[in-house]
C-alpha cells in the first residue's frame, strides 16, 4: 500500500483530531500584543503581556477607547478594517509612549466577524521598507524563477532564494498529492543535517484543519517553538461570549501537535509560506532553523509575496510540462482518425498500425470488444481473462469511460494478470451493443521513502480505539508499492473520450461517400483557382485605367472642381487602392493553387534569419523587437520560397496585433515521433545541442520508407492581443479581417488564407490557440 489503509476506528481518530479548534486557542505567541477591539474601537480583549511591551496592565487598558493608546491618524487606520473583507489587513508603523519610554511597533489590523483585531509586534526600524527597497530584495529572485521552464529547477530556485532572504538552516518545498500526503520535492539545508529530499509524508501530519487555515492565511510564523504562549484577558470575547478567531492573526499562538511534532525533528523556529494552485492548497514553502530565530514583519511579507509569485507562476511551469505531452496526443488523434475514417474495415483501423492505438493513451496493450469478436493488441491479459474482466465490467461499471491504476483492488481475479494489466482504462462505445476499447498498463513496483514510518501516527489505546499521536522518528522507512500501474492523466482521458467521439461520428457516415464528396471538392477547387486566376488577372487593367484617370483628374482639373467633386474623385482613388490589394490576394492565392512545389533541403535557421532581417529592416522601432528561438530549428524538405512567405506572414501578424508595452515572439518546434532509439539520427537531423531532451518525443514512432523522421510540429508564439475564441475558426477565411481598417494598419485580410494555403501545398496542416489580452500560437506542420 502507498498509505495506511484506514479502518473505520483510524478514520474516526483522525475527524476527532481535525476537529480541534486550532484557530481559537485563546492564546497568542509572546513576541507581540494582541488587542481585540469593538466595532466602535472600545478595547474589549488583551494579550496578558501588556504590562512587558506597553507598560500597562490589562485591566488598564480594558474598556479604554483605542485613542487611549493611538493618536487620531493611527485610529483612523484600524477604523479602515471595518469596511474592508475579513482577513484583509492595514499594515503601519505606530509610536507608543510607554513606561519604558518610546517604542516602535509594527501594527496590523484586520476584522473578524465579531471584532477588530490589531497586533502589534516591536521593532528596531521608526520606517516602513520602500517599494524599491522591497524591488530589489525581490526582483532577482522572480527574474531566475521566471527564466526556467521546468518545475522542478524553479522550485529548486525558490528554496535557495527563501534561504538568502531569511537565514534559516533548512527550505524545502513539499507538494501533496490526490490524496492530501506530501513529498519534499526541493530543498536547501546546513550541510551537517540529514536530507529530507525526496521523503514522503502521511496526510495525518497536516491536519485537516491546518491546511484549511494555510488556503486562508498565505504565511505562517513561529519564532520560538519553546516559548510559553501569552493567554488572552478575557478569555472570552465579552460581547459574543465565545473565544476569539484568530485564523489571520500572525501571533496566533501552537497548536501542541506541532510543537512536538518539529521539536522531534530538531526544530526551534519555524516559517511556512502556502503555496496556492486553482484556489487548492498546492503545497508549502517549509523553513526550519534548530535555534529561535525572529524574522521582521516586512521581510516576512516579502516572503509570502515571493511565495504568491510562486503560485502564479505554478501554473504556467505545470501548464508548460503537460503542453507538449497534450499536443503529442492531440497530433496522435488527427492522425488515427484520419486513418479511421479513410480504412475499408473499422477493427483494421483501430489495430493497425496497432500502435497507435496504444500510444494514444500511453498503454502496453489494448483489447477491442465488438460484441462477442474481441481482438487483442499488445500485451494483455488472454482472451478468456479479457471475456471475463468486460463481463465484469458490464455490472460495476456504469460510466461511459473507467479508469484505475490498480484494478485487482477492485477485482480480485485480475491478480493473476497483473503483470500485464494493473492499470484498466475503459472506453464504452455504444450502450446498446457491446463494443468497448480497454486499455492495459502492466504492474510497476515502486519504493516509496517515507519521513519515518507514517503507521506510527496511529497509537491502540487499552480500550482498543485508536487516536493520532505524534511521530517521533523521521529516518527514512522504506514502503514497496504493488498491485498499482502508472496513474492515467487527464489528457489520456480526455483523448480517449475523443476517440469516442470520433468513432460515433464515422460508424454513422458512409466511407464511400465522403471519398465522392471529396474528389468533387478537388475538382471544384481546380476549377475556382482557374477561375479566380483568369478573373483576377483581367480585372487588374481596367482597374489600374479608373486609378490612372482619377489621378489625372485630381492633378491636372483640380481647379475646375468643386470641393465635393474632389473629395469624390480621391475616394474612387482610395477604393481602387483597396480594390488592387483585394486582387492581388486573390491572385496570389491563385497561382499558389496553380503552383509546382520546388522541394529541397532547407536549414530554416538561415531561412529565418533573412525573414527577421527583412522585418526589421522594415520596422523603424526594430530596436524594440524581441524575436526568441529557444533552440536551433531542423532542415526539412520545402519550397523555400514559400515557407519564408508562411514565416514572413506569421511574424509579421505577432507583432503587428500585440498593443503590449514590451513585445515579444518565440519561434520554434516539437519534436514530432521521433524517440531516444533514434538519438543518432536525433542528433545529426534535428538537434545540434548534445544531450538536449525534447519537450515531446514517441519513441514507437515508425520512420518513413525513405528512413526520413516525421515532421515537427512548428510554433510562432507571441504576447499580442489574442483572438477570441469564435473567431478562431474562420480567421483563415479569404479576405476575414476582424478589425476594420483604420485598426492595426488595415489589410486585406488574406495573409492567413495565403498561408494556409501555403502549408497545406505542403501536405501539412495550421491551426491555434489563443487567449484573449494574452496572445496567440500558431502551429504548422510541413509534411
Amino acid at each position: 500500500m502507498s498509505q495506511p489503509e484506514y479502518t473505520t476506528a483510524q478514520a474516526t481518530a483522525l475527524t476527532n483530531h481535525d476537529r480541534k479548534p486550532i484557530h481559537i486557542p485563546g492564546s497568542i505567541q509572546p513576541h507581540g500584543v494582541l488587542i481585540a477591539l469593538s466595532t466602535q474601537l472600545e478595547i474589549l480583549q488583551v494579550s496578558n503581556n501588556t504590562q512587558v511591551y506597553l507598560g500597562k496592565a490589562p485591566e488598564d487598558l480594558l474598556g479604554q477607547p483605542l485613542s487611549y493608546l493611538l493618536d487620531p491618524q493611527q485610529v483612523e487606520i484600524v477604523k479602515q478594517c471595518l469596511v474592508k473583507k475579513i482577513g484583509s489587513a492595514n499594515a503601519f508603523k505606530v509610536l507608543i509612549r510607554t513606561l519604558y519610554g518610546e517604542i516602535y511597533f509594527d501594527a496590523i489590523a484586520h476584522r473578524t466577524e465579531e471584532a477588530v483585531i490589531l497586533e502589534l509586534e516591536p521593532t528596531d526600524s521608526e520606517f516602513e521598507v520602500s517599494f524599491l527597497n522591497f524591488h530589489s530584495l525581490a526582483s532577482e529572485a522572480i527574474a531566475k524563477m521566471q527564466r526556467t521552464s521546468n518545475l522542478g529547477e524553479c522550485l529548486h530556485l525558490v528554496a535557495e532564494e527563501v534561504q538568502k532572504i531569511i537565514g534559516f538552516d533548512r527550505v524545502m518545498v513539499y507538494q501533496f498529492d490526490e490524496s492530501e500526503a506530501g513529498s519534499v520535492v526541493a530543498e536547501v539545508k546546513r550541510e551537517d543535517l540529514s536530507p529530507y529530499l525526496g521523503l514522503h509524508y502521511p496526510a495525518t501530519d497536516i491536519p485537516a484543519q491546518a491546511r484549511e487555515l494555510y488556503t486562508r492565511c498565505f504565511l505562517r510564523f513561529l519564532p520560538d517553538l519553546t516559548a510559553e504562549p501569552v493567554k488572552l484577558v478575557p478569555t472570552e470575547n465579552p460581547t459574543t461570549h465565545q473565544h476569539l478567531d484568530l485564523s489571520y492573526c500572525l501571533l496566533r499562538s501552537f497548536d501542541w501537535c506541532c510543537t512536538e511534532y518539529h521539536q522531534n525533528m530538531g526544530v526551534k523556529a519555524l516559517l511556512v509560506i502556502s503555496l496556492i494552485q486553482e484556489q487548492k492548497l498546492w503545497g508549502l514553502i517549509s523553513c526550519h532553523h534548530q535555534t529561535p530565530k525572529y524574522i521582521s514583519y516586512e521581510v516576512r511579507k516579502m516572503c509570502e509575496f515571493l511565495g504568491q509569485i510562486v503560485s502564479s507562476e505554478l501554473a504556467h511551469k505545470i501548464s508548460y510540462s503537460e503542453w507538449d505531452y497534450k499536443v503529442k496526443l492531440k497530433s496522435l488523434q488527427s492522425e488515427f482518425l484520419e486513418s479511421i475514417s479513410q480504412a475499408d474495415n473499422f477493427i483494421d483501423a483501430l489495430i493497425k498500425p496497432e500502435i497507435r492505438l496504444l500510444d494514444l493513451v500511453s498503454a502496453s496493450g489494448a483489447a477491442v470488444c465488438l460484441d462477442n469478436e474481441i481482438t487483442l493488441v499488445g500485451t494483455t491479459p488472454n482472451l478468456d481473462e479479457v471475456r471475463a474482466l468486460i463481463e465484469w465490467a458490464d455490472t460495476q461499471v456504469s460510466d461511459n469511460l473507467f479508469s484505475t491504476d490498480s484494478l485487482p483492488k477492485l477485482y480480485q481475479e485480475a491478480l493473476i494478470f497483473k503483470d500485464t494489466a494493473s492499470g484498466l482504462l475503459l472506453l464504452r462505445i455504444s450502450k446498446v451493443r457491446r463494443y468497448y476499447i480497454l486499455w492495459f498498463r502492466p504492474e510497476v513496483i515502486q519504493t516509496v521513502h517515507w519521513a519515518g514510518n507514517p503507521q506510527k501516527s496511529m497509537q491502540a489505546q487499552a480500550d482498543g480505539s485508536l487516536t493520532l499521536s505524534v511521530r517521533k522518528s523521521f529516518e527514512q522507512w522504506q514502503e514497496t508499492v504493488r498491485l498499482t500501474s502508472l496513474p492515467w492523466k487527464p489528457c489520456e482521458l480526455d483523448s480517449a473520450i475523443a476517440l469516442n467521439n470520433a468513432i460515433v461520428g464515422i460508424v454513422l457516415s458512409k466511407a464511400d461517400e465522403l471519398a465522392k464528396i471529396n474528389l468533387e471538392l478537388e475538382r471544384s477547387n481546380q476549377e475556382l483557382a482557374s477561375f479566380a486566376y483568369a478573373a483576377s488577372h483581367d480585372l487588374k487593367e481596367p482597374l489600374r485605367g479608373i486609378y490612372n484617370f482619377s489621378t489625372v483628374l485630381l492633378e491636372d482639373y483640380a481647379q475646375v472642381l468643386d470641393d465635393e467633386g474632389i473629395e469624390c474623385l480621391q475616394t474612387v482613388v482610395t477604393l481602387s487602392v483597396r480594390m488592387e490589394t483585394l486582387i492581388n490576394a486573390l491572385l496570389r492565392l491563385s497561382q499558389l493553387g496553380q503552383a509546382q512545389l520546388r522541394l529541397q533541403a532547407t536549414d530554416l535557421n538561415e531561412l529565418l534569419n533573412q525573414v527577421i532581417d527583412v522585418f526589421r529592416a522594415s520596422r523603424q522601432d526594430s530596436g524594440l523587437v524581441d524575436i526568441r528561438i529557444p533552440r536551433p530549428l531542423p532542415t526539412v524538405l520545402c519550397d523555400q520560397v514559400l515557407v519564408n512567405e508562411v514565416f514572413s506572414n506569421l511574424l509579421g501578424n505577432a507583432f503587428k496585433y500585440n498593443d503590449k508595452a514590451e513585445q515579444w515572439v518565440e519561434i520554434g518546434y516539437l519534436d514530432e515521433g521521433l524517440g531516444t532509439r533514434d538519438w543518432g539520427l536525433r542528433k545529426s537531423f534535428h538537434n545540434p545541442i548534445p544531450n538536449h531532451q525534447s519537450p515531446i518525443t514517441n519513441p514507437h514512432y515508425p520512420l518513413s520508407p525513405e528512413g526520413a523522421p516525421p515532421s515537427p510540429i512548428f510554433y510562432i508564439r507571441d504576447n499580442g492581443i489574442g483572438i477570441p475564441e469564435h473567431h478562431l475558426k474562420i480567421i483563415f477565411r479569404l479576405f476575414k479581417r476582424l478589425h476594420s481598417q483604420e485598426k492595426y494598419g488595415g489589410g486585406a485580410g488574406a495573409g492567413l488564407a495565403i498561408v494556409k494555403k501555403i502549408v497545406e501545398l505542403h501536405n501539412g496542416q495550421i491551426w491555434v490557440e489563443s487567449n484573449v489580452g494574452i496572445g496567440s500560437m500558431f502551429y504548422f506542420t510541413l509534411q
